[in-house]
């Protein structure tokens, strides 16, 4: 199939178990997360590097990782940090090939999330740039809020445009833009993308939605037909942010991007028998 045709998942097996409230043992994530690296996704986010007192599931992050097979798959292996500290954390695991930034255009947002300012966000943004560079690690950079703010921050499609292209001037790359609280239409989402991808036909794009059982397929459809080709999601469509102050909005599900991508014939790269066996198991994952 032509490139156009085809899309690259990245499986955020950390997004999906960080808000899961019974603590799943080491032994099993290692397990789940080895499964994942079989299937033949672009990236698998593993785990973070993050205060274990604001995400206790992400305590055992390096422990996990140590029990990954890395080796044989095509998969890239991707943490998040939310600081520096995190940051010479991630640089220092041999496994990890990419470090993600959770930056926002929302202050409410920032501090929820990283208890930081804009201004300090950015700083911290730019130093794990540094430390990637040093590292020759890839340096990914989340736009959350992306699609709308639920805080009554001032939000619109030039606040983001704005932030993209400060980001973009200081040469990073792959940019992530994020809807986790839901705030996204598909009308936003079709014209908002249509309008990044032509303004930075050099950068890696995705989306990383949040979705409802019900309008998961007209926003990934939006996404599509604005040229987004990189798609973030977690099996079972588990997870969801715990900082947003906001119930729980489960991630897009791996399953039925899957299943969407071959019914319209696009190819997703995905091993069909070991994406069954990481669906058996993550029912025992988050029991």
């Amino acid at each position: 199939m032509s490139n156009d045709r085809l899309i690259y998942i990245t499986e955020t097996a950390r997004d999906a178990i960080q808000g899961f409230t019974r603590t799943i043992p080491t032994s099993i994530k290692s397990d789940y997360i080895n499964l994942l690296l079989k299937c033949g996704f672009r990236t698998v986010d593993a785990g973070s590097f993050v205060s274990p007192k604001m995400v206790p599931q992400m305590a055992d992050t390096e422990k996990v990782i140590s029990l990954l097979n890395t080796a044989d798959s095509i998969s890239k292996l991707m943490v998040l940090v939310g600081n520096v500290q995190g940051g010479h954390m991630a640089a220092a695991v041999s496994k990890v090939k990419i470090m993600a930034y959770p930056y926002s255009v929302s202050p409410t947002f920032l501090k929820r999330n990283l208890n930081t300012s804009p201004e300090a966000a950015w700083q911290t943004m730019l130093d794990l740039k540094r430390i990637c560079e040093d590292s020759q690690k890839e340096l990914r950079v989340y736009v959350t809020m992306a699609f709308g703010n639920p805080y009554g921050d001032a939000w619109d499609d030039e606040v983001v445009m704005h932030a993209v292209k400060t980001i973009y001037a200081e040469g990073i790359r792959d940019l992530v833009f994020s809807d986790i609280t839901g705030e996204g239409t598909p009308g936003t989402i079709e014209r908002v993308c249509s309008e990044w991808i032509t303004s930075f036909p050099e950068a890696s794009l995705g989306i990383h939605l949040h979705t409802n059982p019900h309008d998961w397929q007209d926003k990934v459809e939006a996404a599509w037909r604005g040229g987004m080709r990189n798609f973030e999601s977690a099996i079972g469509g588990f997870g969801g942010c715990p900082m947003t102050g906001y119930e729980l909005l489960g991630n897009l599900d791996t399953l039925k991007l899957v299943d969407w991508c071959r019914k319209n014939q696009l190819d997703c790269n995905v091993n069909d028998n070991s994406l069954s066996e990481a669906k058996r198991l993550a029912l025992d994952v988050f029991k």
